[in-house]
């Protein structure tokens, strides 16, 4: 796993690189257009899962469903507008299935749980948050993708927003497409990995 800082450019090449497809999967989110960053250079992480130690920082905990040696990179691209895109892509996982993924607050750890809730934007007075009005895709950032008959995915999406002093840590795969329906809103099924990234 490793964190690196690259240009604009070079962002779409390192993920294709590391993942060696350029093709979106049905199911991924999309937003407007990125726009060019400006103060700051994208973050991309770059990771492999395995089973959890200290220093594994891409986790997996259903090696059916995220296989150990599967691929991830997240990509943070802060834009100049106040906008700001993120992007996952993945290989090796499941072929031809749907999962969840959302940002969390906090870092991965030996359990699922231990990524903490999900980043929000304007947070939900109430924890867990299930109301539509504060766990929703405008207000957290949901990543849920579907993979290619190779086990192959991409998802993005571009709030009309940036992370400031509040950073998020991780993001967090789950089994499910996330619920939006009140009392379920934000909610995707058991945890399945994790991957620490820098946002």
């Amino acid at each position: 796993m490793k964190a690196v800082r690259a240009g604009w450019t070079g962002t779409a090449a390192l993920l294709l690189a590391v993942l060696g497809t350029g093709a979106a999967a049905p199911g991924a989110h999309s937003g407007h257009d990125p726009v060019r960053p400006a103060g700051q250079d994208p973050i991309l992480t770059l990771g492999r899962f395995g089973p959890y130690t200290s220093g594994q920082h891409a986790t997996t905990y259903d090696a059916k469903l995220v296989p150990p040696g599967a691929a991830v990179a997240v990509a943070y691209l802060p834009g100049a507008d106040g906008h700001s895109v993120i992007q996952l892509r993945l290989h090796g996982l499941q072929p031809n299935r749907s999962y969840g993924a959302h940002v969390h607050m906090k870092p991965c750890g030996a359990k699922g749980e231990d990524a903490g809730p999900h980043y929000q934007h304007k947070q939900d007075p109430k924890s867990p948050s299930t109301d539509p009005a504060y766990a929703n895709a405008g207000n957290e950032v949901w990543l849920d993708f579907t993979t290619d008959a190779h086990g192959d995915a991409s998802a993005r999406t571009a709030p009309d927003w940036r992370f400031t002093d509040r950073r998020p840590r991780s993001v967090v795969i789950h089994a499910e497409h996330t619920h939006t329906d009140a009392g379920r809103a934000g909610t995707a099924g058991p945890r399945l990995a994790c991957v620490n990234a820098e946002f």
